[in-house]
C-alpha cells in the first residue's frame, strides 16, 4: 500500500511538471522527459490528463514505443487513438507486440479497417493473427498468444538446453515448455524448474509432467481467469476439441481480466463503462451518462406515481411522509447488499443450481430476523416521536415487508437477469432500486391508508 501511494505520488509529480513544461512551450524538454518514463507510467499520465493535453503528449511520444504505451491505454483512448491512424500506421504501431494483445487493439477497429490492417502485415504475423481473431473475444480463444516453445518427447534435455541458448531471450512469461507430438497435439509440459536441475541426458519424456491443466479455446474467460487462480497458474496452454495446441494464455492477461470484470461490477451498478475516460469531452461524457439517467428518471416517475395514489392520505396524516423514505430507504440498503452479493458469488463461480434454494432461504431468514429486530426499534421511535401508536406498528410493519421484499429481489434479480442475457451487474441495481422503492411506499402508504 505504502508503495502504491509512493507510485501515484511520483505520477502526480510527473504530471505536474509535464503540464508545466507543456504551458510553457517546452515541447523539447517535455518529449525528453515523457520517453524517459515506462511504457506503463506514460500511458497512465495520458489516462490522467484532459483529453486536449493528451492529444499534445500522444505527438511527442517516440514512434517505437507507441505501440507499447498504446497496449496499456484503456480501451476508450485506444479506439480514440486508433481512428486517427491509417490501416498502414496501425499495422506499423503494433509491430513487436503480443499476438493477443494485437487482437485485442485490432478488435476495436471496423471489419473493413481490421482486413486492411491485416494486408499491411506480413504474412507470418497476419496468420497469427487470423487465428486469434476467429475466436470470441471473451473466450480462451482471444486470451491466447501463439508465441510459444515447443519440444518432442523424444529430444533429450541437454538438446533442449542447447536449443534455449540459441535465442536471445525466451517469450514473456515462460514457466514451462510445452511437449507435442508430430501432428501437434499437446502430450504434456516441462517445466523450467525441472529442466535446470534434471541430467541433461535424460529425455523429456522422462521429466515432462502429463497431469497438467489445458484449457479449451471455448471456456469463457471469466472461467479461465478462475482456473488460474484456484491453480495458482502463471501460464497454461490452449487447445483445441481434438486437444492440438494453439497457444497459451499468461497471468498477465489473465490479471487484465480480473480487473475488467471488478471495475465492470462496480461502475456497471452505476450506469458507468469500466473503460469510460475519465477526461473525455463533456459531451461525449454526457451521452453515456444521459441515456442511465433518463432509465433512472422513468423509475423515479413510477416511484411517483405511486406515492400521488395515496396523496389524501399523506394530507391526513403529515408523519407519513416524513417516514416513507425511511422504510424506501432501509429496503433499498438490505437490497443492495444482497444483490452485490449474489453479483460477486455468480462472478466468482460459486452459485449454481445446487445451491441457489439455498442461498435464497438463507436470506429470506437473515431479511425476516433483520427485519423483526430493526422494525421493533423503528416503530417504537416512531411512537414516542409522534406519539401514535398505531403509526409505529404500520411502520414497523412496513418495515419488515419491504426488507424481506428486498432479500427476495436481491437474491432472484440477478439469476433472473443472467437468464434473460442481461447483465446483472448493469441492470441490477437499478431494478432493486424501483422495486424496493415501489413496495416500501406501496406497503407503508397502503396499511396507512387502511387504518386510517
Amino acid at each position: 500500500m505504502l508503495e502504491s501511494k509512493e507510485q501515484s505520488t511520483q505520477i502526480q509529480d510527473h504530471l505536474h511538471e509535464l503540464s508545466t513544461a507543456l504551458e510553457s512551450g517546452a515541447f523539447v524538454r517535455v518529449r525528453r522527459m515523457l520517453n524517459a518514463l515506462p511504457a506503463p507510467t506514460i500511458a497512465h499520465l495520458l489516462e490522467s490528463s484532459p483529453h486536449t493535453a493528451r492529444e499534445v503528449l500522444w505527438q511527442l511520444v517516440e514512434k517505437n514505443n507507441e505501440g507499447e504505451v498504446l497496449n496499456y491505454l484503456n480501451e476508450d483512448i485506444q479506439a480514440d487513438i486508433l481512428g486517427k491512424l491509417s490501416p498502414e500506421e496501425v499495422a506499423s504501431l503494433t509491430e513487436g507486440l503480443e499476438t493477443d494483445d494485437i487482437a485485442d487493439i485490432l478488435q476495436m477497429l471496423p471489419e473493413q479497417v481490421i482486413y486492411q490492417v491485416l494486408l499491411a502485415m506480413d504474412e507470418q504475423d497476419r496468420n497469427r493473427l487470423e487465428s486469434v481473431l476467429s475466436y470470441p473475444e471473451d473466450t480462451a480463444g482471444g486470451l491466447l498468444n501463439t508465441d510459444t516453445i515447443t519440444v518432442r518427447r523424444s529430444t533429450t534435455l541437454d538438446v533442449v538446453l542447447r536449443y534455449l541458448r540459441r535465442h536471445n531471450e525466451i517469450p514473456h512469461m515462460t514457466d514451462n515448455i510445452l511437449v507435442t507430438s508430430k501432428d501437434d497435439h499437446l502430450v504434456g509440459i516441462l517445466p523450467l524448474r525441472k529442466l535446470l536441475v534434471s541430467d541433461p541426458n535424460l529425455t523429456v519424456e522422462e521429466v515432462m509432467i502429463t497431469d497438467y491443466h489445458a484449457i479449451p479455446v471455448g471456456m469463457s474467460e471469466r472461467e479461465v481467469a478462475q482456473l488460474f487462480e484456484r491453480m495458482d497458474l502463471v501460464s497454461a496452454p490452449v487447445v483445441d476439441q481434438d486437444g492440438r495446441l494453439l497457444g497459451r494464455i499468461t497471468i498477465d492477461d489473465v490479471v487484465d481480466v480480473i480487473r475488467d470484470d471488478a471495475e465492470h461490477s462496480l461502475l456497471g451498478m452505476h450506469g458507468l463503462d469500466e473503460e469510460e475516460d475519465t477526461f473525455a469531452p463533456v459531451l461525449k461524457t454526457s451521452k453515456r451518462r444521459a441515456i442511465w439517467l433518463g432509465i433512472n428518471l422513468v423509475n423515479a416517475f413510477i416511484a411517483a406515481t405511486v406515492i400521488s395514489r395515496f396523496s389524501e392520505t399523506i394530507d391526513e396524516v403529515v408523519a407519513l411522509a416524513i417516514l416513507m423514505t425511511v422504510v424506501a430507504n432501509m429496503g433499498g440498503v438490505a437490497g443492495n447488499q444482497t444483490l452485490t452479493l449474489v453479483i460477486r458469488s455468480m462472478a466468482i463461480g460459486q452459485i449454481g443450481r445446487t445451491n441457489q434454494r439455498w442461498l435464497m432461504n438463507r436470506e429470506l431468514q437473515v431479511a425476516m430476523l433483520n427485519g423483526v429486530v430493526l422494525a421493533t426499534v423503528a416503530g417504537a421511535v416512531a411512537t414516542l416521536w409522534f406519539s401514535d401508536l398505531k403509526l409505529g406498528i404500520i411502520f414497523a410493519t412496513a418495515m419488515i415487508i419491504n426488507l424481506f421484499t428486498a432479500a427476495l429481489a436481491g437474491a432472484f434479480l440477478p439469476l433472473f437477469l443472467k437468464s434473460m442475457k442481461i447483465d446483472p451487474a448493469l441492470a441490477g441495481s437499478m431494478a432493486m432500486t424501483t422495486v424496493t422503492d415501489v413496495v416500501g411506499f406501496l406497503a407503508f402508504l397502503g396499511l396507512a391508508t387502511v387504518f386510517y
